[in-house]
Protein backbone atom coordinates (compact mmCIF):
# COMPACT_ATOMS: atom_id res chain seq x y z
CA UNK A 1 0.00 0.00 0.00
CA UNK A 2 1.08 3.34 -0.59
CA UNK A 3 0.03 6.35 1.19
CA UNK A 4 0.51 10.16 -0.74
CA UNK A 5 -0.80 13.01 0.26
CA UNK A 6 -1.76 15.84 -2.30
CA UNK A 7 -2.32 19.66 -1.45
CA UNK A 8 -5.48 21.30 -3.22
CA UNK A 9 -7.08 24.29 -3.80
CA UNK A 10 -10.59 25.05 -4.35
CA UNK A 11 -12.35 23.20 -1.90
CA UNK A 12 -14.68 25.72 0.60
CA UNK A 13 -16.91 23.13 2.31
CA UNK A 14 -17.88 19.33 2.72
CA UNK A 15 -19.63 18.85 -0.18
CA UNK A 16 -16.35 19.51 -1.93
CA UNK A 17 -14.97 16.85 -0.36
CA UNK A 18 -17.03 14.57 -0.49
CA UNK A 19 -17.16 15.80 -4.24
CA UNK A 20 -13.10 15.22 -4.18
CA UNK A 21 -13.21 11.86 -1.76
CA UNK A 22 -15.74 9.69 -4.71
CA UNK A 23 -13.79 10.73 -7.93
CA UNK A 24 -10.53 9.97 -6.16
CA UNK A 25 -12.13 7.04 -4.49
CA UNK A 26 -13.20 5.89 -8.36
CA UNK A 27 -9.30 5.61 -9.48
CA UNK A 28 -8.00 2.14 -10.11
CA UNK A 29 -6.17 0.82 -7.08
CA UNK A 30 -7.63 3.00 -4.44
CA UNK A 31 -8.67 2.02 -1.13
CA UNK A 32 -9.05 4.84 1.12
CA UNK A 33 -9.35 9.07 0.87
CA UNK A 34 -9.30 11.33 3.55
CA UNK A 35 -9.88 15.44 3.03
CA UNK A 36 -8.19 17.55 5.30
CA UNK A 37 -10.70 20.25 4.50
CA UNK A 38 -9.11 23.98 4.52
CA UNK A 39 -12.44 25.75 3.55
CA UNK A 40 -11.13 28.73 0.93
CA UNK A 41 -7.60 27.56 1.80
CA UNK A 42 -5.32 24.91 0.84
CA UNK A 43 -6.85 21.41 1.72
CA UNK A 44 -4.80 18.37 2.60
CA UNK A 45 -5.79 15.20 0.54
CA UNK A 46 -4.68 11.76 1.81
CA UNK A 47 -5.07 8.47 -0.84
CA UNK A 48 -4.08 4.87 0.22
CA UNK A 49 -3.91 3.22 -2.58
CA UNK A 50 -2.31 -0.21 -3.91
CA UNK A 51 0.34 2.07 -5.68
CA UNK A 52 1.72 5.19 -6.63
CA UNK A 53 -0.55 7.62 -8.36
CA UNK A 54 0.35 10.07 -10.85
CA UNK A 55 -0.10 14.11 -10.58
CA UNK A 56 -2.28 13.40 -13.53
CA UNK A 57 -4.47 10.70 -12.35
CA UNK A 58 -5.39 13.10 -9.59
CA UNK A 59 -5.80 16.50 -12.31
CA UNK A 60 -8.41 14.26 -13.84
CA UNK A 61 -10.27 13.08 -10.57
CA UNK A 62 -10.04 16.41 -9.27
CA UNK A 63 -11.05 18.04 -12.74
CA UNK A 64 -14.46 15.47 -12.39
CA UNK A 65 -15.07 16.57 -9.05
CA UNK A 66 -15.46 20.09 -10.12
CA UNK A 67 -12.67 23.26 -10.08
CA UNK A 68 -10.18 21.93 -8.05
CA UNK A 69 -6.47 22.71 -8.03
CA UNK A 70 -3.47 20.28 -7.20
CA UNK A 71 -0.87 22.56 -5.98
CA UNK A 72 2.86 22.69 -6.30
CA UNK A 73 3.26 20.31 -8.60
Amino acid sequence: MATQSFQVDGLTCGHCAGHVSTELTAVAGVSDVRVDLVAGGTSTVHVEADHELTDAQITAALNEAGNYTLVGR
